[in-house]
């Protein structure tokens, strides 16, 4: 069973009994299709025997969650965290910290890189949940009686699989490691939140290979509209395309696309009219200096020759390679950007004996 809660007081009482616990499972449900930003709409908590349902949308609760979020005291439980915590700090200003994120010490323990929570706590449990409210509308109210159970179910189990890992992160003397990961994770969502815009390398391989009809937008100023701060989408607070296969030549062309796509007409005429004013605005001479993407510039059998020096580092310590080390991190080692951010820590000290041999001098 499970409470539902939508009263800031009643929230704080409760979570005032509950002082002491030294975890308490965590999970999330928000709605992002339209929105730039995640839109909070269920809080799920749980200790053993108790779980509460709070609704993010009652003024003040954001008030009642953020002690509990703060609290170093008390480890939050979560299953893969990163877009939790994004709708964490834009509904309550606050990120759960300390952080034992579940799938990431699945993996660390050997289990299986990137579990689901249904697979995780079969795995562990044997209890197969349910999936039917996975595409759900969390935002409406009152909720049915199918959501509750489902919200319920995401924090049920937490306490049975992190006591499970838990103890095998100790027998091989990991803990550091998931605690150096969720430090980073925590981090990532505080920087994406000031700065959404860190997507923008992702939008850019993306962009590059797309060719299609209608006059070619030029990489630069797509650079500039889909590149931080990425203004017009963030003041509506809704998510916009920028003309995909159909390419938008005019403002006019912007809004039939924008309709085409599901965009609200409130708000999208002033969008359409920024967005091709940067689109189609002349490219300075510095920015056509500056490519959208740098050509390969290292040697690929070098390369191949570090990939598999992570796939034999990964398996001799149980790991899977692509939690150890991803391609683009072997790229920036060979483009001489030096080691990246996410490998420093354990990860660093595992690879830089099998992987600074094949790194060309400067």
């Amino acid at each position: 069973m499970s409470t539902w809660i939508d009263n800031p007081q009643t929230l704080s009482e409760r979570l005032a009994r509950w002082a002491g616990q030294p975890t308490v499972a965590l999970d999330t449900e928000f709605i992002r299709e339209r929105t730039y930003y995640p839109q909070l709409a269920l809080v799920q908590l749980a200790i053993p025997g108790e779980i509460l349902l709070v609704d993010p949308l009652v003024p003040g609760m954001d008030d009642a969650l953020r002690p509990l979020l703060l609290d170093p005291a008390v480890t939050k439980l979560m299953h893969s965290a990163s877009e939790d915590l994004q709708a964490l700090q834009r509904g309550c200003a606050a990120l759960p910290a300390p952080l034992f994120d579940t799938q990431v010490a699945a993996a660390l323990c050997g289990l299986g890189s990137g579990l689901g929570y249904q697979k995780l706590v079969e795995q562990v449990t044997g209890i197969q949940l349910a999936k039917g409210e996975t595409r759900s509308d969390w935002l409406r109210r009152p909720l049915s009686e199918s959501q509750h159970e489902y919200a319920a179910d995401d924090v049920r189990h937490l306490h049975a699989v992190h006591e499970l890992l838990d103890n095998r992160l100790t027998e091989l003397n990991r803990h550091a490691w998931l605690q150096a990961d969720a430090d980073r994770a925590l981090r990532n969502a505080v920087q994406e939140g000031e700065d959404p815009g860190r997507t923008y390398g992702r939008a850019q391989r993306a962009v590059a290979g797309r060719r299609g009809p209608g006059p070619p937008v030029p990489p630069a100023a797509l650079a500039r509209h889909r590149g931080p701060p990425q203004r017009p989408a963030q003041e509506l607070d809704h998510r916009q395309r920028t003309g995909g296969r159909a390419g938008a030549s005019s403002a006019a062309r912007f809004q039939r696309i924008q309709r085409h796509a599901g965009s609200p007409s409130q708000g999208a005429a002033p969008f359409a009219r920024r967005a091709v004013e940067r689109l189609t605005a002349p490219i300075e001479a510095e920015e056509r200096a500056i490519p959208l993407l740098k050509p390969e510039s290292y040697d690929k059998q070098t390369l191949k020759a570090m990939q598999e020096a992570v796939i034999t580092v990964a398996q001799a310590h149980g790991l899977p390679e692509g939690l150890l080390c991803a391609r683009r991190h072997l790229e920036s080692l060979l483009e001489g950007r030096g080691w990246p951010e996410a490998l420093n820590g354990w990860r660093r000290e595992l690879l830089e004996p099998a992987l600074a041999p094949l790194i060309p001098a400067a």
